[in-house]
């Protein structure tokens, strides 16, 4: 017979900790569902909130388009992708900018192509300048489809916009260039402010202190980050920068990008959700997008095709040109051809530092101290070398480099570049 001693106690405790386990267990779950949802519920709603203004906006239909009616991959091109970009200088209608009805015009100051190798290996960035005598083919009418414009001839590129719109831009470029280009994008004032705050900033290097009456630009000498209405200012900048021309603004705007694009690569700014989340806001709120790019998916598959390529395979180009007899307009060189032709062979593009350096406008080397920029704190250069794996070469590939003609200005994404200030 057993005794009371000889009894073992109830182990209430260890049932009640399965009990606790067990309600435990049931909490969690409850709450990994609730935290589903709602993870579902934002996802939706950024999705919304993203696609929402690509719907909203209006949309361009390019005559180019029909090339991807068989292409699954957007991305994935057989010769590589062009995009079109254009910068307009309309004025916002809040007042932000200056007086809409005053300063405001519908020109194409701004006119970039976006070259994605079919390989996605090395990307090219070719800038036209807006005063050059350009031939416009002849393109539909925007305002009635049905209809077609007379060609121009020996205008200016950046009236074209207003002539025949966006994608009658396009089809100049195409013309002049001897490619295909299915998409685009505008963007205007407010968009390029808000994708430098998107990105949270841009560091940008000068030579001298700036202040620029025009644009609005003040900035002192040396390497400073900017974003906003800053970054707009520098993008605008003419008069303050090189030699006061439109090809000085060119080539600040190389520098500035070439450190977007240093800037999207490090960081983790493209592995951020909220950063990507704030750079997709930004663009599809302020761009006007070609109706191939309405598909939010095959933005997401454009993007894809560059996030990876080294920087010193991102390059930036200025399309060659000399001034007219008058000095009022430009016209291409004879080594716009070298530029044509890479682009048409879908052929990597390298830059001879040189002819940048020895341009009358724009920048300069920025990778050693700039003279004039020390800081009375500690004597050091008030500029930042590109990050080390920026600088490493790239890996061999079977498509040979196109070394342009030394005449032919530009840089790379693994670039630093000092914008030197206006003498004059």
């Amino acid at each position: 017979m057993l005794t009371d001693a000889a009894i073992p106690p109830a182990r209430h405790g260890r049932l009640a900790r399965r009990g606790a386990v067990r309600a435990a267990l049931r909490a969690i779950g409850s709450g990994l569902a609730v935290l589903l949802v709602a993870s579902v519920a934002i996802v939706g709603y950024a999705i919304a909130d993203l696609v929402a203004p690509v719907a909203a906006n209006p949309s361009v239909q390019f005559e180019s388009e029909r090339v991807l009616d068989a292409v699954p991959d957007i991305g994935a091109m057989e010769g590589g992708l062009n995009f079109l970009l254009v910068g307009s200088d309309r004025r916002p209608e809040d007042g932000s900018f200056g007086d809409p009805l005053v300063d405001s015009a519908v020109l194409n100051d701004v006119t970039m192509l976006l070259h994605i190798s079919e390989d996605h290996s090395h990307v090219e960035v070719v800038s036209f300048p807006r005063d050059m005598l350009v031939d416009v083919p002849s393109c539909q009418n925007p305002d009635d489809p049905s209809t077609e414009l007379y060609e121009l001839y020996g205008v200016k590129l950046n009236t074209v916009l207003a002539y025949g719109g966006l994608s009658c831009v396009g089809r100049t470029i195409e013309e002049i260039v001897g490619i295909t280009i299915p998409v685009g994008g505008m963007i205007e004032f407010k968009g390029v402010a808000a994708l430098a705050e998107a990105v949270g900033g841009v560091e940008v290097c000068l030579t001298d202190p700036i202040d620029d009456p025009y644009s609005g630009l003040r900035l002192e000498a040396g390497t400073q980050e900017i974003t906003g209405a800053t970054a707009l200012a520098f993008l605008r900048t003419r008069h303050a920068v090189g030699d006061g021309s439109d090809l000085a603004r060119i080539a600040a705007q190389q520098a500035f990008l070439a450190s977007l694009a240093r800037t999207l690569q490090s960081d983790g700014t493209l592995s951020d959700p909220l950063k990507l989340y704030s750079i997709a806001q930004a663009v599809l709120k302020n761009m006007t997008l070609s109706s191939a790019l309405q598909d939010p998916a095959r933005l997401v598959s454009v993007a894809r095709t560059v996030q990876d390529v080294d920087l010193s395979r991102i390059v930036f180009v200025q399309y060659p040109t000399a001034y007219t007899a008058d000095f009022s307009a430009v016209v291409p060189t004879e080594s716009a051809e070298a530029v044509n032709l890479a682009l048409q062979q879908d052929r990597p593009m390298g830059i001879d530092p040189e002819a940048t350096d020895d341009a009358s406008f724009g920048t300069v080397d920025g990778s050693e101290p700039v003279p004039g920029t020390e800081s009375p704190d500690d004597g050091a250069a008030a500029t930042t070398p590109p990050p080390t794996d920026a600088t490493a070469p790239p890996e061999p590939t079977d498509v040979p480099v196109t070394t342009l003609p030394p005449d032919v200005t530009g840089q790379s994404g693994a670039d630093v570049r000092c914008t030197t200030a206006n003498e004059g």
